[in-house]
């Protein structure tokens, strides 16, 4: 019983495998910031990104009037296709690029729904909805939603981004403008 109660008290005194301890401890939490970072750092990079293209593309509307053809599907598939040509870090953008425009009246505000409409490869595609030009002088609002893959969907910011049944999270970005006269 002696020598169990010696090699105990030599086993406590010993400093061998602290630094060990320490680092398992540690080195976990220090991962997941380190995880975390990195989404954050892409989900603002791919936000920013989206933003300006869809300020860019916004303004060329609003400046040229009338200078976009007619029909509502070419004038949907050229803003998309613009946005995407300028928002060069969001991939497999046409795929994953969903837009809403509507004209809204200034004195009669009705606002948009919360209901964001996105795209969802765990669903059939849906047709184009709410997407109306405006004429001179109207108030807009485009709603723009892009799908994008976490990079590190199990774990720190990724694992608790609200995604779609893909596994996909929305960026949304919203404006309004006015058409200009021609």
């Amino acid at each position: 019983m002696d020598r169990v109660l010696a090699c105990l008290r030599r086993l406590a005194a010993s400093q061998d495998g602290h630094a060990t301890i320490e680092f398992v401890i540690t080195f976990p939490a220090l991962i997941f910031i380190l995880l975390s970072g990195i989404e954050l750092a892409m989900v603002s990079l791919n936000h920013s990104t989206l933003e300006r293209a869809v300020d860019m593309t916004v303004r060329d509307i609003r400046l040229g009037t009338g200078t976009m053809p007619e029909d509502a599907d070419v004038n949907h598939e050229n803003i998309k296709n613009t946005i995407c040509d300028r928002a060069a870090f969001i991939p497999d953008c046409r795929e994953n690029l969903r837009l809403e425009m509507v004209r809204m009246d200034p004195r009669n505000w009705t606002g948009l729904s919360n209901d964001v409409d996105c795209t969802d490869k765990s669903e059939d595609s849906l047709p184009v909805r709410n997407f109306r030009n405006g004429a001179e002088n109207e108030l807009m609002i485009l709603r723009v939603c892009a799908k994008i893959d976490p990079i590190f969907p199990t774990t720190g910011l990724g694992k608790s981004l609200k995604k779609d049944g893909a596994g996909q999270y929305a960026l949304v970005t919203t404006t309004a403008f006015v058409q200009e006269p021609e």
